[in-house]
């Protein structure tokens, strides 16, 4: 009888059980895990601790029993693998309730050893009994039972990514700091993760640009000072600064590692090793896109690639094709989500782009809509749609979608404007955001360039660019664009008369509507070089604001 032998039971390791049970009743499958839980969702950890999740056993609804039951799958938790005999096709084990090791043989290893959290060096949270990783079952309920037993009322959160986001919202009943050494959110580009900063000002204390330095307390952390020296009290602390592939196993046995520090597998999820595939967490992908590697622990892609392998492995044709990296986090009433590559990783891959910023509501201003902000990443060379990034509140998970699937199939960015999309007023607007992205889109194809924030700002150095501001003079008193004239549209014919047609105009409005009909007259009027703001007056301050932050 075949031997498949897993190595992990969260996402991915219980992913390929499943599969290869389904596939064949015949395959022997043997799963071990060091913890004390399977199949969990680490997703769900903060909303336990905040109390949308009532209960732990709702994070753990499957056990060891439930898989033998319904699979045959023998499934030992509390089991560490201590090494791998590739030659001889064994792997050691040790019980650590029992303490004792045995060997076990496998025709088929499949490493789903996941991922470990970052430490700090000046703050290693086993030191410290207040304070916590957010990784496994184990953590939520330490931190539960900690809050619940000790007198907190100051929680210090370390890392701005998706756990400490979802941590910071969930420990909003507490005087809470959250302390990001970057932007928030890594994978988005700088003046998008500037929002979700400018949004949390009045729900936290917010330090961004800081480290840790040192820590003040011996048993439990009673202070964090940063390299500013700034201090900061806490009763508790969350460590949330990211993952970092469990290799230790696999680089015993000479497993090949991947520019990301995780394991190199091909489209099957091989890896160098006869017999032994990698999975999940620990495992490398690559990007839809720009086909280079990519790291991106999530629980989706560790479960579609637990399928996969558990398909081959029992004479399937499945394949892994490749992820976009797409992410989604919510913080309170706002929602982030990003997809595919950002404006720097398109710089960094020498991508000649078209950066679109399109402001519009999800639903009617009658209906109460709010501004989402859809940032597009758009290859000038074949129009597609590379990346996508949106801060919104709600309605934002389905736009995202929606990129996500464009991005897929290789759709043009001005076919959005022909979906199908489904309107009601309590959906959505009648032409919808995405529409929107792919009617500016169209408009760049017809000629009507935009400029964005970034570049207008780098241009105004080098060049005599003539800026206007279509705007109410109202509206221009407030803010606006350095050294912009206030000409309203209705007086815009008129003024152009006095212009140089060769000179480079820039129009603009509050968002990017109104300053494209500046553009259309302009250009109908004979202007060569006419650009339009991306995203208007509103995404000029914001990325203004956003330079002034950084350099403070």
């Amino acid at each position: 009888m075949k031997k498949i032998v897993i190595i992990g039971s969260v996402a991915a390791g219980t992913s390929v059980a499943a599969k290869a049970r389904r596939n064949d009743e015949n395959v022997g499958i043997t799963v071990y895990d060091k913890d004390t839980d399977i199949s969990y969702s680490v997703c769900g950890i903060p909303y336990f601790i905040g109390g949308e999740v009532e209960g732990i056993d709702a994070l753990t609804p499957r056990n060891a029993k439930w898989f033998k039951d319904r699979f045959n799958i023998d499934i030992h938790t509390q089991h560490e693998v201590l090494s791998i005999d590739k030659d001889n096709q064994t792997i050691s084990i040790k019980n650590l309730v029992t303490e004792e090791t045995f060997k076990q043989t496998y025709d088929e290893l499949v490493l789903a050893t996941g991922s470990l959290p970052k430490e700090l060096p000046q703050l290693n949270s086993r030191e410290y009994q207040n304070a916590f990783q957010v990784k496994n079952i184990n953590d939520a309920k330490g931190i539960h039972q900690y809050i619940k037993a000790n007198n907190v009322r100051r929680i210090a959160i370390i890392g701005g990514g998706f756990i400490g986001l979802e941590m910071l919202e969930q420990l909003a009943d507490y005087e809470t700091t959250i302390i990001q050494r970057s932007t928030f959110m890594s994978n988005l580009d700088s003046d998008m993760s500037y929002m979700i900063e400018e949004y949390l000002q009045n729900k936290a204390e917010v330090i961004t640009g800081e480290t840790v330095d040192r820590v003040i307390g011996t048993d439990s952390i009673e202070q964090l000072v940063l390299e500013s020296g700034v201090r900061v009290d806490t009763d508790m602390v969350i460590l949330a600064v990211g993952v970092s592939p469990n290799t230790a196993l696999a680089e015993e046995i000479d497993v090949d590692l991947g520019v990301t520090g995780a394991i190199r597998v091909n489209r099957h999820l091989e890896t160098n090793i006869p017999h032994i595939h990698a999975i999940g967490d620990v495992a490398e992908s690559f990007s839809l896109v720009s086909g280079q590697p990519i790291y991106r622990p999530l629980g989706s892609t560790a479960n579609k690639m637990g399928r996969i392998v558990g398909d081959r492995l029992t004479g399937g044709d499945l394949e892994h094709k490749g992820i976009l990296g797409t992410g989604i986090v919510r913080v309170f009433d706002m929602t982030i989500a990003q997809t595919g590559l950002t404006e720097k990783d398109a710089g960094q891959l020498e991508m000649d782009v078209d950066v679109i910023h399109n402001i519009k509501p999800n639903q009617p201003e009658y209906m109460k809509g709010r501004d989402m902000v859809i940032k597009a990443i758009i290859d000038r060379n074949t129009s597609k749609i590379v990346g996508a990034q949106i801060v919104g509140y709600e309605g934002v998970d389905k736009r995202i979608d929606v990129l996500v699937t464009a991005i897929t199939f290789g759709a043009k960015a001005e076919d959005l404007f022909h979906l199908d999309l489904a309107y009601a007023p309590t959906f959505s607007t009648t032409k919808d955001p995405i529409t929107y992205t792919g009617m500016i889109a169209h408009n760049i194809q017809r000629g009507r360039r935009i400029i964005t924030p970034r570049e207008l700002t780098e241009r105004a150095e080098q060049e005599n660019l003539h800026v206007i501001d279509v705007r109410s003079p109202k509206q221009y008193e407030v803010n606006h664009v350095e050294n912009a004239v206030n000409i309203p549209l209705k007086n815009l014919r008129e003024y152009a008369a006095s212009l140089d047609k060769d000179q480079t105009v820039v129009t603009y409005c509050n968002k990017g509507t109104t300053g494209n009909a500046a553009q259309n007259v302009l250009i109908n009027l004979g202007f060569e070089d006419v650009y339009n703001l991306s995203g208007g007056n509103k995404n000029y301050q914001r990325y203004v604001n956003s330079i002034d932050k950084r350099r403070e």
